[in-house]
């Protein structure tokens, strides 16, 4: 595809402190974090002025679905965004405890299991085209997808059936079931192939990847999601690696989370063997070789490769200390093991658990990587102005941009409307209803008609 669409859906941690002391639920909690925004939005499920979807998921997650992006930067600074929304419903839902006479301290974490082991994921979408063949396309992505941990895994610290705990790359390899198939929590599949475009259906479709980690470090982000739409052109173009079809793509994934070295032999169905980390070269080659060639690159193509080999070079080396400001694994493996030697323990330990939590934390005021961040620690690739932007403005190059504005004047006329992915509906006498079935277009007469009677029953309100 010339532009492609992605989006990302982050699903947050979230547990709440009275003294110290977890007392209210997590049900509690996002009742009062959601309160303002069932208060306009009569619901716990929005979509917002920057075209970004909000809502309460299964297991009172807060769920924040960035608006359509048809470039890296725009949804690196719509993921950032996020996490900023997120935490400001954090911070008014401890002001309406301390209301209530509840002296709480509210915690949401950008990560992908609960002290429980319970898992709730990233799940990143990537527009195809319809005549793409979805089973061929899963099968050549796989073996990819099981060792992308390697270069875009977070990180955790794993606790065997006898407590010893050992630091894995991933947190959701752990928690795969399936290659591809069109379940989610039953037999969670890391590529979900239930056929839900959200455009229009005769050209387009939906590639669902449920697999990756949510990751903090917005250079891990870029390189999760930049080094799949370059594998998935490649693909697209015809190209493809050989033959790296894995034996057992389960077995594979949890092999590959374990060696930090990326050197864990996966078997081949072939027959034969091959390193994870080898498979990870293959496909950066492939990704490579058509850029190369093809062309033309994108904004931040050259930024992904360069991470990618970075990354890839150092597993080879054993050596990550050249992406140690921009891969999470390897920022919390060495934030992780420095805490534990100075105080002495064990991986096992709470304590250590306890930082891992902190880790993740994304309140910049208190959160050990959002700090990092804030303190210029770690890389960056969008400004803080890109990401104040993007808290209430939508890309201005999608469908977004249409649903972004159509939301916004609705809000600012006092205006009941219906709004979905692909529907814009005016709830008046006439029920007014626009069907945007092209994501890439951020234009369209029938949205400003639509726009032109709600300002005219605003401004008759008015007067």
């Amino acid at each position: 595809m010339d532009r492609r669409i992605y989006g990302i859906e982050t699903e947050y941690g979230l547990t709440c402190t009275v003294e110290g002391k977890r007392r209210l639920t997590p049900d509690e909690v996002a009742r009062y974090m959601f309160r303002g925004i069932v208060a306009w939005g009569r619901s716990s499920n929005v979509f917002l002025g920057n075209g970004a979807r909000l809502y309460l998921d299964v297991g009172n997650h807060p769920e924040y679905a960035t608006a359509e992006c048809d470039t890296l930067v725009d949804l690196l600074a719509q993921d950032r965004a996020g996490e900023s929304i997120v935490q400001g419903l954090a911070d008014e839902a401890r002001t309406r405890m301390a209301e209530d006479g509840i002296d709480a301290a509210v915690y949401v974490f950008k990560n992908n299991l609960d002290s429980a082991g319970t898992s709730y994921g990233c799940h990143e979408n990537y527009l195809v085209a319809r005549s793409t063949d979805l089973d061929q396309l899963s099968d050549a992505l796989l073996p990819f997808l099981v060792t992308r941990q390697l270069v875009c895994g977070a990180g955790h610290v794993l606790l065997d059936a006898k407590g010893v705990g050992t630091y894995v790359l991933s947190q959701r390899a752990d928690v795969m079931w399936e290659g591809a198939s069109s379940a989610t929590t039953r037999s969670r599949p890391m590529i979900n192939t239930r056929d839900e475009p959200h455009a229009d259906a005769d050209r387009f479709r939906r590639l669902h990847v449920i697999v990756g980690d949510s990751n903090v470090c917005e250079t891990t982000t870029m390189l999760k999601v930049g080094s799949t739409d370059l594998v998935l052109r490649a693909l697209e173009a015809g190209r493809r690696p050989d033959d790296l079809t894995l034996a057992n793509p389960m077995t594979a994934i949890r092999a590959a989370s374990r060696d930090l070295l990326g050197a864990a032999d996966i078997a081949l169905a072939r027959g034969g063997r091959a390193r994870a980390r080898e498979v990870q070269r293959a496909y950066f080659e492939l990704a490579a070789a058509h850029l190369a060639a093809e062309g033309p690159t994108r904004p931040l193509d050259a930024e992904v490769l360069d991470l990618w080999d970075r990354t890839l070079t150092g597993l080879e080396a054993g050596d990550m200390s050249g992406v140690d400001t921009e891969i999470d694994w390897v920022v919390k493996h060495r934030l992780l093991t420095r805490f534990a030697e100075r105080q002495g323990l064990e991986l096992a330990d709470p304590r250590v658990a306890q930082m891992e939590l902190n880790v993740h934390d994304i309140d910049p005021r208190r959160g050990v990587l959002a700090r990092m961040r804030d303190k210029g620690l770690l890389a960056t690739v969008v400004t803080d102005e890109q990401v104040a932007r993007a808290r209430t403005t939508a890309p201005a190059t999608t469908r977004a941009h249409l649903r972004g504005t159509f939301v916004d004047a609705a809000r600012r006329h006092g205006r009941d409307y219906t709004v979905d992915w692909s529907h814009l509906r005016l709830d008046d006498q006439v029920g007014r209803t626009v069907l945007c079935k092209d994501p890439f277009a951020a234009a369209d007469p029938r949205v400003d008609d639509l726009l032109a009677s709600v300002r005219r029953a605003g401004d008759a309100a008015d007067r």
